[in-house]
């Protein structure tokens, strides 16, 4: 753990303990401003809130059949004979006139209905003279289609954990799943008098009633409360609190997360906080809360939850101190326990019901502690070792850069990693060490907690704080002894150990921020197995909420790659999914580090993995993800909302996103929400984005697939082939991207494709005009005109079942035939492009169904789709004789593309950006925007032309196969990279703009010049510029294992040009 320093003047604790005040934090540089996504209302930041009003801010119509219904209630009554005559009136009295309820209850309710609820009432007394304890116990639900009510008896200021959790059930049942086309509104309260014969029970009421809004279906940035307010709220809300209402409602809806406001209540000290937030963001929150409260010794007198037709929830709760409670002595009073409870709203608004809730609803741990212990949870879960040393042992004797060996080695470790330590078990072990994870908390909290205001700070004293100065903070030493004594088993101590590394770990989080939307934590990646693991992480981002959990790695300080949503459609694709989760973000950033040699930029990724009961969150759970990953790149400066954090990386940070699977139709959002927030870099953050927001988009220009279509126009090149005469296979049809693409641009004999919704077959040829009509259309084949094919053609789509093929097969069934037909192919395909498909389609189980005779049905394979093929399954089909260039070399003009797109965000200015890079409102490009498009195509063809070239020529020299020689020359040419820009080339100052002239597009350079872009672009991006093209040039041209004085000629032609003599060059031989 970091050391504190101890200024001479400074008052010491008992403790020993040093809580960080706003002068002590290790601030990043040059962060900017950021707009907050969210909003908190601050005692001492704006004035006092005080409400003049009395009463709740509700007002019930006067329901004029009151009496009637009443005297009809109680003859009801009289004729069950279940109440003594001489009870019934004074029952139904104070039914009606002492608890509380509206009229709005008996204006909806049925007199048989509140017959039952007087009854079951009245009940619940007599059963309580039977008890031991004498205690009067309720419970009363009723549903039905449009309302609900739910009655319970319980002591203020405690959360029932045994009862009957009505709170939750109305999370679950009304509240989670609230749209603006259906949702419920809850108004709740507590009587005001005790139970008879009760010294501490009181009855609490809820009212669930479904919604009637004025305007059901109103915009989700209307604000005005006549317009998407429900028909009950607008009739009972008093004007104060409409007042109240409208002025959140105008905040919410241009934020990301919550919006927090409490207000005082004139001539009382009681308290109304008001919560809102967008539907389906918050599942849990409403019954959450009462944990919250519980735990600082309050209660609340009345809640209500306001559903609206924009897609907004707000609550309304009224808190009070815990009336003449001896326990009241252990909690602060209310008037700073109020400010807490904002704090964590923000944390709840995260995780509102997180793994170990039961502790902190019975006042066992703090909430910090349990969404701190829930972190780690996931954590541990990721990262516990339980390979064991024969891995370990199996690793060191195979070679982890042959790529082969790799792929062995991450299936071994798949196999290995059995469910000896499931999630749930781990949940076991930490359930059981409440004592040991508190101090594993202060540990945590001592470091990363920020005390804002000094001494004086307005959010203390706070349970974090208090600990903070009272409890004994333990050193590494410590705390490993404490576990060691404490635990019963060496399970046990494995995981209570792994959070020592997640606390040594934790550089910087969102953890203390007031507002946020889900917890993030930069991680220093060293913790890693380096067995498992052999290529060092630069960074690593961890993020977590009640939807999902992320990470989002990269090997390089700049880097950059795609953010990717994974689904999952059951329990046990959940399952399968979360113990990859992080092994195949990994991969995936290392392949896009392989594929990057030729730009700047290094690899990285990021992966959103949905909870299994919130697949229909990719929306909710992409904004959190980008919005708390955004806490910790800019530098907070609004007191009370974004407070500073620790940061002990202590470095600037930019990262580089890009659309991935299902999140293609996000990325506008996330680039202006970061210029929302004040990011220098918001123009670079994504590519992919609209044209509007100076976007290059890849399928509309066939970005990707032009370098895709160089590999494959490299081979007729080399072999003299008439593309028309080529029989095709491709995966990926006409809808997508890349399959779309690669019909326009191609003029093979199409025999086959396969794409989601089955397979189209002719051996004759399929009709390319009707091909090109779907491409452009981005349709599927099953929009292919049938009446186009020949009698040997033939389509079958994944839901058609026992379908008989022209040569008399019959298909059972459509998706097993969609799944598997790249692995029936005979010998009716010259040509194999996979567009399209899901990872390792391809094995070494499944190659041999590829192999006739020991050589390949398909002479020629050009990976287009990501990691289709595995590595071993390539090594076979190339011994086979196949001609195939792998994924990382053919599948990375989309890279180039947005890297391009990337520099001339920031070679622009804001102004000149949008005038040469934005399309107009009418949609109409600027004159720069296409001839860009332009350069860019040009160095992607260009690009992608020199790597064919130098693997068909290392080929022909070594014969190596194609595949591992894709890898070798990544490897060379990255390794290269990293050590040009840490050599003194750099600061020879005419080799620098030598070097940034040839390697930066002729149109910026003509447009801004190279002087202005040297000044806007950072020079760490200057540098991965500088590097990565004089190394992907060298390799290309000499080879991943050059002679010795190769790169010395290399330089010495460059110095030539430039007329600079090469002095003190680095000699690079044989690849090192």
């Amino acid at each position: 753990m970091p050391s504190q320093t101890t200024e001479p003047h400074e008052k010491v604790p008992p403790n020993g303990v040093h809580n960080k005040l706003l002068d002590q934090v290790i601030r990043p540089p040059g962060r900017e401003p950021s707009p907050q996504p969210t909003h908190l209302g601050v005692p001492g930041i704006s004035p006092h809130r005080v409400l003049h009003e009395e009463g709740p801010g509700y007002v019930a119509p006067v329901f004029e059949g009151r009496e009637q219904q009443m005297e009809q209630v109680m003859d009801h009554i009289e004729e069950k004979g279940f109440i003594p005559p001489e009870f019934v009136e004074s029952e139904t009295n104070w039914f009606y006139n002492e608890l509380g309820i509206d009229d709005n209850y008996f204006q909806t309710e049925t007199v048989e209905a509140i017959v039952n609820h007087i009854l079951s009432l009245y009940a619940g007394k007599v059963a309580a003279y039977a008890r031991d304890d004498k205690r009067v116990e309720i419970r009363l639900d009723k549903e039905a289609s449009d309302h609900a009510v739910y009655i319970d008896t319980s002591v203020p200021g405690v959360s029932n954990i045994h009862g009957p959790r009505y709170e939750q059930r109305i999370d679950e049942k009304y509240i989670n799943g609230s749209t603006p086309a259906s949702s419920y509104r809850v108004e709740t309260f507590r009587s005001g008098s005790h139970l008879p014969g009760e010294g501490d029970q009181r009855l609490r009421c809820y009212f669930v009633y479904k919604c009637q809004f004025a305007t059901p279906s109103a915009d989700a940035q209307e604000t005005n409360l006549e317009v998407v307010g429900e028909k009950r709220f607008l009739t009972k809300a008093t004007k104060n609190t409409k007042e109240i209402y409208q002025e959140i409602m105008n905040n919410v809806v241009k934020r990301t997360g919550p919006v927090i406001e409490m207000f005082e209540i004139e001539g009382s000290r009681e308290r109304r906080l008001v919560i809102a937030h967008r539907q389906g963001s918050a599942l849990g929150i409403f019954s959450a809360l009462s944990d919250l409260y519980h735990y600082y010794g309050l209660t609340s007198s009345r809640k209500y939850v306001e559903q609206f037709s924009n897609g907004i929830t707000i609550m309304s709760i009224y808190l009070r101190p815990l009336p003449n409670d001896a326990r009241g002595t252990q909690h602060p009073p209310i008037e700073a326990s109020i400010h807490q409870i904002m704090k964590e709203v923000s944390l709840l608004y995260c995780i509102p019901q997180n793994k170990f809730q039961g502790h902190f609803a019975s006042g066992r741990m703090s909430l910090q502690e349990t969404i701190y212990a829930h972190c780690v949870w996931v954590f541990v879960g990721h990262f516990l070792n339980r390979l064991g040393s024969e891995y370990a042992s199996l690793a060191s004797i195979l070679d982890p850069s042959n790529s082969v060996h790799a792929e062995m080695l991450s299936k071994i470790k798949k196999r290995l990693r059995t469910e000896t330590f499931t999630s749930e078990y781990i949940l076991e072990i930490i359930n059981k060490y409440p004592d040991l994870i508190r101090s594993l908390y202060l540990s945590f909290a001592n470091t990363h907690y920020v005390q804002t205001r000094g001494e004086q700070d307005d959010f203390i004293p706070t349970l974090s704080y208090l600990r903070l100065k009272v409890d004994k903070v333990l050193d590494e030493d410590e705390l490993t002894t404490m576990i060691s004594k404490s635990v019963a088993n060496e399970h046990d101590e494995m995981v209570l150990s792994a959070f020592r590394v997640f606390n040594g770990s934790v550089l910087k989080t969102n953890f203390y921020t007031p507002t946020k939307v889900a917890l993030s934590f930069r991680l220093n990646p060293a913790f890693l197995p380096e067995v498992e693991y052999p290529q060092p992480l630069y960074g690593m981002f961890l993020v977590i909420s009640s939807e999902f959990r992320g990470f989002h790695l990269r090997f390089r300080d700049i880097a950059r790659g795609g953010i990717r949503i994974v689904k999952s459609r059951n329990r046990e694709a959940y399952s399968i999914n979360l113990r990859s989760l992080f092994d195949e973000n990994y991969n995936l950033a290392n392949t896009q580090q392989r594929k990057n040699k030729d730009i700047p930029e290094g690899g990285s990724k990021g992966v959103i993995l949905l909870d299994v009961d919130h697949q229909d969150k990719v929306k909710v759970a992409f904004e959190k993800y980008i919005d708390s990953i955004m806490d910790l790149l800019l530098k907070p400066t609004s007191p009370g909302i974004k407070d500073p954090i620790v940061d002990l990386h202590g470095k600037e940070e930019i990262l580089f996103m890009g659309p991935d699977e299902n999140t293609a139709d996000l990325v506008n959002w996330a680039t202006e929400h970061a210029r929302s927030r004040g990011a220098p870099w918001w123009k670079s953050f994504f590519t992919g984005k609209s044209p509007k927001l100076g976007g290059i988009p890849h399928d509309v220009y066939g970005m990707t697939t032009l370098s895709v279509r160089e590999y494959v126009l490299g081979i007729y090149r080399k072999l003299n082939l008439d593309q028309s005469q080529v029989r095709k296979l491709q995966t990926g049809g006409p809808d997508g991207d890349l399959g779309s693409n690669e019909i326009l641009l191609g003029n093979e004999k199409y025999s086959a494709i396969v794409d989601g919704s089955g397979v189209l077959v002719d051996p004759r040829g399929l009709d390319r005009d009707e091909l090109v009509r779907l491409a452009k259309k981005r349709a599927m084949i099953s929009e292919f005109d049938t009446k186009l094919l020949s009698n040997e053609g033939y389509r079958v789509l994944v839901d058609e079942n026992n379908v008989t093929l022209p040569s008399g097969e019959v298909v059972h069934n459509g998706t097993i035939l969609r799944n598997t037909f790249h692995l029936r192919a005979g010998k009716e395909f010259d040509l194999f492009v996979p567009c399209g498909g899901r990872p390792e389609s391809i094995d070494l189980g499944t190659v041999s169904r590829l192999i006739s005779d020991g050589k390949c049905m398909i002479p020629y394979i050009v990976e287009g789709a990501n990691l289709f093929i595995t590595q071993d399954a390539k090594l076979r089909l190339e011994k086979a004789g196949c001609i195939l260039y792998k994924d990382a070399s053919a599948n990375k003009g989309g890279v180039t593309s947005s890297s391009l797109e990337v520099l001339a965000s920031l070679s622009f200015d804001d102004a000149g950006f949008v005038e040469n890079m934005c399309h107009r409102e009418d949609g109409t490009a600027p004159v720069f925007y296409g001839e860009y498009v332009k350069e860019v195509q040009e160095t992607i063809k260009r690009n992608a032309a020199l790597e064919f070239e130098a693997i068909w020529r290392e080929h022909q020299e070594t014969g190596l196969p194609r595949s591992t020689l894709s890898d070798v020359l990544s490897v060379a040419i990255t390794k290269l990279d990293e050590e040009l820009q840490n050599t003194e080339l750099w600061d020879n100052e005419e080799l620098k703009r030598s070097v940034l002239a040839d390697a930066l597009p002729r149109l910026l350079q003509e447009k801004i010049g190279l002087e202005i872009i040297m000044q806007r672009v950072p020079e760490g991006y200057l540098r991965a510029i500088f590097g990565s093209y004089l190394a992907s040039r060298f390799v290309y041209e000499y080879g991943s294992s050059p002679s010795q004085f190769a790169f010395f000629n290399f330089m010495s032609k460059k110095m030539a040009r430039i007329g600079s003599r090469p002095h003190n060059l680095p000699v690079r031989s044989n690849g090192s």
